[in-house]
């Protein structure tokens, strides 16, 4: 059984879809531990109601972003993680963290990634007129937001949508598509050539 660690720094509702998932779809994997750089974070008290273990790392108490990592590194791999999930997770992680968990560690982003890396992709993507936006699930990697791409769903651009209704949208699609991209890693069910990943038998990682 593989363990899974998920990392978040507020509400977690990604983290929640995983966690329920996990357990009514019944992966060959449990959710070791969910971790945090905020003592505050509202996903902690989901976590514990349902006994799985939580860890702290507050990055307030460390100098540099390497100390943090290397403090977040020890905590995570306390709980030996087969998989890492960034799930909400609002740090950008240093080089050596990421090549750690090289091939292991995955992100959810709202939007079509390549477009409108960063933040405020919601926005970006009002002004810049798109008819279409959409969430991405991808492997992590040293450069932000441009790991291999797992799976995508994409959600219609209503007329007079804002930022915040079309990030509900988009949100609903991310709490479908994390979980299922976590159980074909857990399932080994894809293979990554170059930058492309494969599912071996040919699952749709388009969500529309």
């Amino acid at each position: 059984m593989k363990n899974i660690v998920v990392l978040i720094s507020g509400r977690g509702s990604n983290m929640e879809a995983i966690v329920q998932a996990c357990a009514t779809e019944g992966w060959n994997a449990r959710i070791a531990a969910v971790v945090s750089n905020r003592p505050d974070a509202a996903g902690l008290a989901f976590a514990r109601a349902r006994g799985i273990a939580t860890a702290v790392v507050e990055h307030h108490a460390h100098a540099s972003r390497e100390s943090f990592d290397a403090a977040l590194q020890a905590a995570i791999d306390a709980f030996a993680p087969d998989l890492l999930a960034l799930a909400g997770f609002m740090r950008i992680l240093t080089p050596g963290f990421v090549s750690h968990y090289a091939g292991r560690i995955v992100n959810v982003h709202p939007s079509l990634l390549p477009a409108f890396t960063g933040l405020d992709t919601h926005r970006r993507a009002l002004e810049a007129g798109c008819k279409a936006a959409g969430a991405t699930v991808h492997f992590v990697t040293a450069e932000l937001d441009h790991g291999p791409i797992i799976a995508q769903a994409v959600v219609p651009v209503l007329p007079g949508d804002s930022e915040q209704t079309l990030a509900a949208r988009v949100l609903a699609r991310e709490h479908v598509i994390y979980p299922r991209a976590l159980r074909w890693l857990v399932d080994g069910a894809l293979r990554v050539e170059g930058r492309v990943v494969r599912h071996l038998r040919g699952e749709p990682q388009l969500l529309v």
